[in-house]
């Protein structure tokens, strides 16, 4: 039985456009990745957390497993887009019946991916000491 073939240039988009909604794990594995529907689940769960207590807390906290899901799929692109092709062709492409062969594009979204995603956590970290040392003191 031959198998769809998966690009490994179109998981990196995705997993840095939309990871923290788990698409990348759906393109990848299926909708029946527990992963995925994770990544999936931070969503309504952040919006629930923010309708509730938005009067209460720091809108920051209220949208964590949202900022965490967005992390995690920052690590999850890398680690697709550095994966060699050999070894993306070993794990996805078995029966596909075709060889990866990417391109300088893949690279540039692992660059551009890294570079959001250190902003990201920075500013996260910065976030957090502020609403725990200061109470929100500098925004």
């Amino acid at each position: 039985m031959t198998q769809s073939h998966k690009n490994k240039t179109l998981a990196t988009f995705v997993a840095t456009v939309f990871g923290s909604l788990g698409l990348h794990r759906f393109y990848l594995k299926g909708f029946q990745d527990i992963w995925g529907w994770l990544h999936f689940a931070t969503l309504p769960i952040s919006m629930l957390l923010y309708l509730f207590f938005r009067q209460n807390q720091q809108v920051a906290f209220l949208f964590g497993p949202l900022i965490i899901s967005g992390l995690v799929a920052v690590i999850e692109s890398l680690v697709i887009g550095l994966t060699p092709d050999e070894k993306w062709d070993a794990q996805y492409n078995a029966n596909s019946g075709r060889q990866s062969n990417s391109s300088w594009f893949v690279v540039l979204l692992v660059v551009l991916t890294l570079g959001v995603g250190a902003i990201a956590l920075i500013g996260s970290i910065a976030r957090t000491f502020d609403l725990l040392f200061t109470g929100g003191a500098y925004g």
